[in-house]
Order: structure tokens, then sequence, then C-alpha cells
């Protein structure tokens, strides 16, 4: 296949927006919707949490991405022009004006969320018989699982792991003038916020009016160290919290496990990635010069590592408030409708046969390709399943069901990727199971890249005129719990031409086929990338050509050079190109003579936008619209077995045009990404008609009816 080279264009800082500092504009959006008054309350709250969630993240996987390039000496730079320790400064410098902004929302959330009796206090804020029952709470069910550790001439400062939440305590001996330190870690099987109420509750005190009131743990550890240090005077204590480099490059790592199958080596590696380097230090603003110094020279760090934050460290914890039982204080229930052409009491195979099926997650129901699954492992004409599973949750029906599907002796063969990051022993689990049933399970293919995030499934069923084989495509993961939060796309086809696709798709993925190629699929790594270049370059044609050109697309990260290069081109050239990305995204829209032709927009509300859509107006039918698991990324293109699928049947392809101008027309959710990096909240025109996407779905599944 031909390469496609934009070489008369070169990326900088000019036309590049940097990858991390695009991320933090997307976290801004999130937290943009805990300061959102419209928002109920209890979601705001859960968005200050997903906002710490993916800053954790972040941290672990990109911060000490460049934390190593530092260290390393390396000054090469992408073509955004930042040096790794310039890019680290100013990485510091943005997140530390975001985390006020979180805990000032805090604060304000927090101060509504009074009104409604729900409180989170200090413990000095109580009154003594609430403090009396957190100290009785403390001494039965906190101080037997307490651990001390002290530091001295004879017992050196211990490990600190990632993520864990610990308090810092410095003691004097009664009449003594010699400190003391000690480090405690705060449990993490216990609640990290203490319902008040429930504790008095418990040891005989009536307290209605606290039933909604929480303390931090590390709170009452701190007022109760008496306890644990009889004889000592406690001089300072200060929570401090660590964040490690948890990211796992699997492909260097492989060097030195040759000698172990790849169950083993993906166990040894998870357990590897708690000693990782810290990258992040999140004290108290109101630490002491001296116990700050120390925790820095004890955990071997730089002043350029430590966060201060003025308030409770790792509000993750913020997601237990949301299982309050306070339905006015959360989005009104949403219950998924059925697909259209799943009706009842039809057989899923039969109404597959008649018509393509689309399940637009999570406003339709994932009940369909559960069904998918469980019909086709009890079905005694089904002869094979096979799979691609990338996260799919701790209680899995899917997995269930190939289990069960092996049981009914059908031929089942499951590709489980055990290098999803953080998934890795989640996947591994699963894949021991699958395999004790008897399932053919294999982890990928030696000589290709190192993950596989295609998302897809074959069943291979007996008919009467023949062996049919049906197939089920998706932009997201086999996962009933992000189903429900995950806005995604999927495809039920016994197309002829896919089903061979996907059979030599799985062929390639368990044998030896290094020569495979597809009718219909554009699978990378092979053949993704070069694929969708030449679909701009159609554009690009018409477009010079004097033809109305567009190119409309949903993704969740846009990053990849060529491909930056190429929409440059078509803008040049008049194509109109619209664009949805959720997260970062590195090229510069709206820039006089390279890009005045693209808008782009991102989305973030109630649901994770997920889905991925790709139409080329000038393409010919068949490669019109485009769904996939692939973003537009490098990883993706050239690291990654993915597949991206077309929407032949022309009564969905219309649905799915429908989802994304949809989407393309949200002005209540969405954001605009200007020039310079930045985004602006999209503000409806006078008269304009309100769009809010994902209230739109929640009415219909495949959105309003808008011309191109």
């Amino acid at each position: 296949m031909a390469k496609h080279k934009n070489r008369h264009l070169e990326l900088t800082p000019d036309n590049y927006i940097n990858r991390e500092l695009s991320w933090i504009e997307f976290n801004q959006r999130v937290l943009h919707e805990a300061q959102d008054e419209s928002v109920p309350l209890l979601e705001r709250i859960k968005f200050l949490a997903i906002f710490s969630s993916n800053l954790d993240e972040f941290f672990m996987v990109r911060v000490a991405y460049h934390h190593q390039k530092a260290q390393g000496g390396s000054t090469r730079s992408r073509p955004d022009g930042y040096a790794p320790i310039p890019l680290l400064e100013e990485m510091r410098r943005r997140i530390t004006i975001q985390v006020k902004a979180q805990y000032d929302t805090l604060t304000h959330v927090l101060a509504r969320l009074a009104q409604h009796n729900i409180h989170l206090k200090t413990v000095h804020e109580l009154e003594t018989p609430a403090r009396d029952a957190l100290r009785t709470y403390f001494a039965e069910a906190v101080y037997p699982v307490l651990t001390p550790l002290a530091v001295d001439h004879a017992r050196p400062f211990p490990f600190i792991s990632n993520l864990s939440l610990n308090l810092a305590v410095v003691l004097r001996r009664y009449g003594s003038g010699e400190n003391e330190f000690v480090r405690l870690k705060v449990p993490e099987m216990l609640p990290r916020l203490v319902n008040v109420g429930q504790i008095m509750m418990k040891y005989g005190e009536s307290a209605p009016e606290l039933l909604e009131t929480f303390v931090w743990l590390e709170d009452v550890i701190a007022e109760n160290l008496d306890m644990l240090f009889p004889g000592m005077d406690v001089i300072e204590q200060y929570p401090f919290r660590v964040t490690r480099n948890a990211d796992i490059d699997y492909e260097h790592e492989k060097e030195d496990t040759v000698n172990l199958d790849v169950s083993e080596w993906i166990e040894e590696t998870v357990r590897e990635r708690r000693f990782g380097d810290v990258v992040r230090l999140n004290v108290p603003e109101g630490i002491s010069r001296v116990m700050l110094t120390r925790l820095v020279d004890e955990l071997e760090i730089s002043e350029r590592d430590v966060h201060p934050v003025p308030g409770a460290l790792g509000l993750t914890a913020l997601f237990q408030l949301t299982n309050l039982d306070h339905p006015e204080l959360k989005y009104p229930v949403y219950t998924p409708r059925m697909p259209a052409g799943t009706d009842a009491g039809k057989n899923l195979f039969t109404a597959i046969r008649e018509n393509d099926i689309l399940v637009h997650l999570p406003y339709d129901s994932f009940a369909p390709v559960e069904e998918f699954f469980r019909v086709a492992a009890r079905d005694p004409d089904v002869l094979a399943i096979k799979a691609t599973l990338y996260r799919v949750g701790r209680n899995s029906p899917i997995v269930q069901a190939l289990m069960e599907a092996r049981d009914n002796d059908k031929q089942v063969a499951v590709l489980v990727e055990l290098k999803a990051r953080f998934d890795e022993q989640n996947n591994l689990e699963w894949a021991r199971a699958l395999e004790n049933k008897g399932v053919h399970v294999t982890y990928g293919v030696e000589e290709l890249p190192v993950k596989t995030h295609a998302k897809i499934a074959l069943v291979v069923r007996r008919e009467a005129d023949g062996v049919r084989r049906y197939v089920h495509l998706s932009t997201g993961n086999y996962n009933s719990g992000t189903a429900r939060q995950y806005t995604d796309i999927g495809l039920f086809t016994c197309n002829n031409d896919i089903a061979d696709d996907a059979t030599r798709l799985f062929n390639r993925l368990t044998g030896f086929a290094p020569g495979t190629s597809y009718k219909r699929l554009l699978v990378a790594p092979e053949y993704l990338l070069n694929g969708f270049l030449e679909l701009i370059e159609g554009e690009i044609q018409a477009a010079r050509a004097g033809k109305f050109a567009r190119i409309a697309a949903k993704m969740n990260q846009l990053e990849e050079d060529e491909i930056i290069k190429k929409l440059y081109e078509a803008s040049q050239a008049g194509v109109q190109i619209d664009l949805c990305v959720r997260g970062l995204c590195c090229l510069r829209p709206g820039v006089p003579g390279l890009s005045e032709n693209i808008r782009v927009r991102s989305i973030v509300g109630r649901y994770l936008e997920h889905s991925r859509i790709f139409y080329f107006h000038n393409a010919p039918e068949e490669r019109q619209m485009l769904m996939g698991s692939a973003d537009l990324m490098r990883r993706n293109l050239y690291n990654r077995v993915e597949v991206t699928f077309p929407v032949l049947d022309a009564g969905v392809r219309r649905l799915v045009l429908r989802t994304l101008e949809t989407s393309l027309h949200d002005n209540q959710k969405a954001w605009e990404l200007l020039p310079d990096g930045s985004y602006a909240c999209i503000v409806p025109a006078p008269g304009e008609a309100l769009i809010d996407s994902q209230q739109t779905f929640m009415r219909d599944s495949y959105g309003l009816e808008i011309p191109i």
C-alpha cells in the first residue's frame, strides 16, 4: 500500500500542541463539571473524585515518563518544542492552579451539601459525645490494624507504596529533648470517610442528625495518637501521599524475562509496579519545613516533585459520598432501551440475519451484547465462538458465557490482553479461569505490537443453508460496568465480507499468518494508518475538483503526526473538517492559512465520551462511515492491533451519521479548541436551538435529524 507523506509541512510548536498540556486542559473540563451549578450536588462530588483519579493516573504514567527522560538527561522534544524539564515545570504550574480550584470547589459544594444535612467535618468540629464515640471506634477497629514503623539508626525509612496515605509523626519522650520519627500507614481496608452517626449508634448513642456526617479516617487517627504512643508527646504529625511510576514498558521489560511464559511475565511486572520511582509527594500546605525536608530526603526526590494541597489528600475517596441515598442530589435515573431490531422473544441470530443491528451505549441496553454470547453458548447449532477481551471487569457475564460454551463442547478461542494497563491482574485471573475450562486462550502475536486493543467477536453457526458467521464489532470493551457509563457504538452483522475478515483476523491472532489482508476491515498496525491517509486524500482530491468535501469524526484523542499533517493539507485544500475529540488534541484548529477549515469540539458530561466514528463525504459507500477501537494516536496506529469497520447498511449508516452530527452540534456540554491550545465553552447564539447531545440520546438513541 502506498505511503502518504505531507513532506512540505513540518510540525512545530506553532502547529502542534503538547499532548500533556492538552490532557491537562481535558481534566480542566472535568473539573468544570464539578463547578457547574446546574449539575446535581452529589454528581459534582463525583466529578471532583474523577478529577483526582485522572490526575493520579496522569502522574503514574505521563509525568513518570517525562520524569524518566529528565533523569536520563534527555533534551529531545516532540514537535511541540518542550524538553522534559521545562515540560515538567509547566505541568506542575498548571496542575497547581487546577488543584487549588478543585479544593475551592469542594469547599463550595460541601457548604451546599450542608443544607441537606450532609457534612464532611474535622474531629475538632464535633461535640464531645461524637468525639468519644470516635475514640472508642479507634480503639476497637483502627488501633489493632495500625503498625507504627519507627525510623532510627537501626531501622531505615520504610518503603512507601504507591498512592498509600501515611502519617509522618514526630514524638518526644516525656522529659527528653530528643525527637523520634514514626511512619504510620492509614489502613486501606477501612472506609476513608468515617460515618459519625453510624459510629455513635454502634456504641449506644442516638444521633440521627449525624447519620450523614463524615470525618476523614486520618483525622481520627491523628486525634488519638496518644493511645498508640503512651509515654510520648506528639510534637507534630502530617499526612503525606506518594505517587510512583506505575507504567510498564512491556517491550523492554520482556528482554529481561525471556525464561518466563507471558502470564508469569505479566504477574512479575505488575508486582514490580509498586516499586516504581516516586514522581509526586502530596503534603498539606501547612507542613513544617523540617518535616518536609525529611520526607524529601528520605524519599530521595527533588522539591519539584512536592505538591502541597490545601486540604485532605487523595480526594478519590469522595466517591464514597456518591453512594448516599439522595436521588434528588443525583442525575435522574436512566433506564437504557432495547436497540431497534432486538424485539422481545425474537432469536438474536434471526434478528441479525434480517438486518444489521446498531447498539448505542449507554442509551441502548448492553443486554443484547451479553445475550449474543449467552445464546451462542447454549445454542446447539453454534460450533465456535472467538473473541478479543481487553477490559472485561470483575464480574463478567460474557466470560461466564464463554466458559459455559466450553462446557457445552463448543470450540472457544479467546485473545485476552494481559497488558491492559491497570487491569493486568484482573485479566490474568480471567485468562487462567478460561484455560481451566479448556478454552483456547492466547495473549497476542509475537511479531505484532504490544497490545491487542480490537473489540470483536465471531460466532460460527450451523444453519439449514450452510454455516453462517455472526460478528459483533464495537468501539468499546466487553464490560457491563463501563457499558453503563461510557458512550460506545457496536454493530451486529452477518455480512459475508466482514465475517471473512473476522475469520482472517482471528487466524492472524492465534496462528501464523503475517501476510493476512482484509476486504472490509482496516486493521492496525498494517493497514489502518495508510487507510485513513487515503481517505483524507480522497477528500482533498474532491475539494480540488470543486466538489463539496467534508470529514467529520469523533474520537477520544488526536495526536499522530502524519494524520495531523494530512488534515492540515485537507484544510488548505478547502475540505470542511469537524472533529469531536474528548481528550487530548495536538492539532491546532483555526490557524489562518493552515487549519481555518478545521473545527475541534470536546464534550464532557454525565457519560464518558468513548465512541470513535469517522465520516468521509466523498468515499465510496463501503468506506464512507467507519467505526472502531482506535484513536488517531501513534500507540493505536503503530503499536496496537486495532479494528476499524465500515457501516455497510445504508439505513444504519444514516443512524450513525445522526449520532455524529448531534454530537458535533452540542452547545450545552461542548467546548471549542482554540488555536492557542485553550478551550472555550460553546455558547449558543441567540435563538439557536439548545442541544445537549447526551440528553438528546437519552430521548432517542440516534439523536437529531441534522442535515450535513
